[in-house]
């Protein structure tokens, strides 16, 4: 009703006339635009076409629903005079029911002719150009004024035949009574007739000429606007690819192609309409004629899109699936199916695609799988072909330069087949490139081709050749790429912050200074995946990955709401801790492990000071057996999240009940619960039945120092069948005991027995 609303605000600047004659009063009057203005906005009149008979049921179902509305209106007004205008609206379009094609076609040329004209006011008021090459429907109104163009050009040439219908009955006439002027009077009445008949002659003959003429010049400047309305359509078409491609990276990308279909098609049918009127004048135009077939060409080779892209890594004998798209599917000529076939090609290859004639003769790889027929979805309206279970047997790959590795060469799927057009004498021959792919044989190599993926989609321009990417990008690209990567991939809307921005500039470029501007250095692809960060045995790519992977798996919410402080320097950590209280304490990832996340807490120096701890990192493995919200809670000295949040506030929700093993055989039941360790000497304290064991690792101190997070392990005092024997059961064999404490003959130990063995 969108535009119902905005041609409400024109009609008070618009001529009578104007309104008149856009609302045919016999045919569709405005009250039924007036009445109907949501319900018409919602269907879809673009389908339509006179030509197009299979429509016609389509169109009479409209036409009746229209009937039916307007009689149900009308019996719902209290105005006499309302009611009454309805009802002869409703029986006056009963005159369409012979011909609902028309009707169709009528209430589509009026839905475009409103576009134009808001168009057209629109491009008034701000006295800007009428088409905005990012807007589509901004290039669809362009569309609609091309549509009139062509009725305009079918209107001047019904014209010119009646003029040379008359013309040609004044001739005739002129003719017989030219014979019969001999020995006349000059002031005869019949000599008068002549005369007048010949300057009438005259007059059509001029007016004919002017006609053709003008209808020729509205021809080229339809066949201009063709040309630069395709020229368009093509732009965008590459656009959305390159789109399609950014979104890797978590840029925003709107999929839908119906919008663009509808573009292909119209364009397709103006030029086609085109082509009819340039053969109707009475001397063929071949220039126009070539040029039309020419944009024809074009616009069908360029309507082809790989609408699902396979994935970009690709693992040699692993199935994958991939689905190409032809916009114009409901054009093609009626026979045999359209097959697509899929090879895969080089880099190489990529770039010469546009130079050769024919598909390239060099098979670099086996395809399992290759071929897809095109189908049409009459319910979406699209016709695809999918490639359901392709998969890659094997490659033969390029003699690699240097340091270059098989992760950093790039492939893609060619897809490619001929198809004929209704309306075409001749088939085309239509081909797409899917995205850059990276072929691996083994997932060890994932990371480091999924790091030349994510480099060839962040910094690709829109029309290179294939697949050419910079040496080196700006750092702010590169801040860009990896928080619009971080937040795609942990599905989250918080972003990373000035902080953490400063901090992974510290970590690529090994620059620990806090105050260092890394704004205007650039950043080459060795520092990203192929140099190992300073006294790491992984690259920036891999750490980086491995903090996304933990954090969508594990951290997602914590991190959404804030709680988790990211990436930070222990310089910088230092600086912002330094004055806090004990036992305040942030989250951070890990700098010296893959995939690890950390506490840094305050905690009381031996001098009576304060000292900034950090905890051994926690991997996915550790937040699999127990999560980051339970581990929080169970270590006591954590008490406020920086700056000051109680601990309690703002973690209880994360708090989940703890596992307790289920008690069998007269075991006591157990639950863990973390600790840490901050000297060497780990205290085993028992009273009664309660006892706090070491469990999870052997050691007290990590490799980097980080004290230990431990679990402390505890377990009903009472049995679990009264009067039986019992011995608490632990969750990790051997961190508690010694294999053979845990034997059956050892089960009859006492407490004495036990602290014994544990302290030889």
């Amino acid at each position: 009703m969108a535009q119902w609303t905005q041609m409400n605000q024109l009609f008070q600047y618009m001529p009578t006339q104007t309104v008149t004659d856009l609302y045919p009063a016999a045919a569709f009057p405005i009250e039924v635009r007036y009445f109907l203005a949501e319900w018409i906005e919602e269907q879809r009149w673009e389908d339509f076409e006179l030509e197009n008979v299979e429509q016609a049921g389509k169109a009479q179902d409209l036409l009746e629903q229209i009937i039916n509305i307007l009689q149900n209106l009308a019996h719902q007004k209290p105005n006499v005079v309302e009611r009454m205008r309805l009802m002869h609206i409703s029986r006056n379009m009963n005159i369409f029911r012979q011909e609902p094609l028309q009707f169709g076609v009528m209430v589509r040329d009026i839905l475009r002719k409103e576009r134009v004209l808001l168009s057209n006011a629109s491009s008034q008021a701000s006295n800007q150009p009428l088409v905005s090459p990012d807007s589509v429907a901004t290039n669809m109104c362009d569309v609609d004024q091309l549509v009139l163009k062509v009725l305009e050009i079918q209107d001047r040439r019904q014209k010119i035949h009646q003029l040379q219908e008359e013309l040609n009955w004044e001739r005739q006439n002129f003719e017989s009574l030219q014979g019969q002027q001999n020995g006349l009077d000059p002031k005869n009445a019949e000599l008068q007739k002549l005369k007048k008949l010949q300057s009438n002659i005259q007059k059509l003959e001029f007016n004919l000429q002017a006609m053709v003429k003008n209808r020729f010049q509205i021809l080229q400047e339809a066949a201009d606007c063709l040309d630069r309305c395709q020229m368009r359509l093509i732009t965008r078409l590459k656009a959305w690819r390159w789109e399609q491609n950014q979104s890797t990276i978590g840029h925003p990308f709107d999929d839908n192609l119906s919008p663009l279909q509808t573009w292909c098609e119209q364009l397709l049918g103006v030029n086609g309409k085109l082509r009819q009127e340039g053969m109707l004048v009475g001397e063929p135009i071949p220039e126009l004629l070539e040029r039309l077939a020419r944009l024809q060409q074009a616009l069908i080779q360029s309507c082809l899109l790989v609408d699902k892209q396979p994935p970009q890594v690709i693992k040699t004998q692993s199935k994958f699936s991939t689905t190409v798209r032809y916009l114009l599917g409901e054009k093609m000529a009626p026979g045999k199916p359209v097959v697509f076939k899929a090879q895969i090609i080089t880099e190489a290859q990529a770039r010469n695609l546009g130079q050769l004639a024919n598909l390239p003769s060099e098979n670099v790889g086996e395809l399992i799988n290759n071929t897809a027929i095109l189908e049409n979805n009459s319910v979406t309206r699209s016709t695809c072909a999918t490639f359901r279970h392709m998969s890659i047997k094997k490659i033969k790959r390029a003699d690699r330069k240097g340091s270059e590795s098989v992760t950093e060469e790039k492939f893609a799927l060619l897809f490619s087949t001929e198809i004929t057009i209704t309306g075409c004498d001749t088939p085309y021959r239509i081909q797409m490139i899917s995205v850059p792919v990276v072929i691996i044989v083994h997932g060890s190599q994932d990371n480091n081709a999924l790091a030349t993926i994510i480099w060839d989609c962040a910094f690709s321009e829109p029309d290179r050749i294939p697949f050419v990417v910079p040496e080196r990008v700006p750092w702010k690209k590169m801040c860009i790429t990896l928080n619009s990567k971080f937040m795609c991939e942990v599905q989250t809307k918080h972003c990373l912050d000035q902080y953490n921005q400063h901090f992974l500039a510290q970590k690529i470029f090994d620059n620990p200074d806090i105050s260092e501007d890394f704004s205007n250095l650039l950043v080459s692809w060795g520092q990203f995946n192929k140099e190992v960060l300073p006294g790491r045995q992984f690259t920036f790519w891999q750490w980086f990955e491995g903090v996304m992977e933990l954090s969508k798996k594990h951290l997602r919410d914590y991190w959404t709401e804030g709680l988790i402080f990211g990436f930070i320097g222990k310089q910088h950590l230092h600086l912002i801790l330094k004055d806090r209280p004990n036992g305040t304490f942030l989250l951070r990832f890990s700098d010296s492990e893959i995939g690890g996340i950390t506490i840094a807490y305050v905690a009381p120096s031996e001098n009576g000071g304060q000292k900034i701890q950090n905890i051994q990192p926690f991997t996915k493995k550790d937040l699999e057996i127990r999560c980051l919200g339970n581990r929080i809670g169970d270590i006591k000295h954590l008490t406020l999240l920086y700056p000051d949040f109680p601990k309690h506030d703002v973690f209880r929700k994360y708090y989940t009940e703890d596992p307790v093993t289920s008690a069998k055989g007269g075991y006591l039941s157990t639950t863990l619960q973390t600790i840490v360790t901050t000297t060497e000497a780990d205290a085993v304290s028992l009273s009664g039945l309660s006892m706090t064991p070491r469990c999870e690792t052997p050691q007290d101190h990590s490799p980097h120092g980080y004290p230990m997070p431990q679990f402390q392990t505890s377990f009903s005092p009472e049995p679990s069948v009264q009067g039986a024997e019992f011995v608490p059961e632990f969750s990790d064999p051997g961190a508690l005991f010694p294999g053979d404490l845990v034997q059956p003959e050892n089960m009859d130990m006492d407490i004495e027995d036990i602290l014994q063995r544990l302290g030889n």
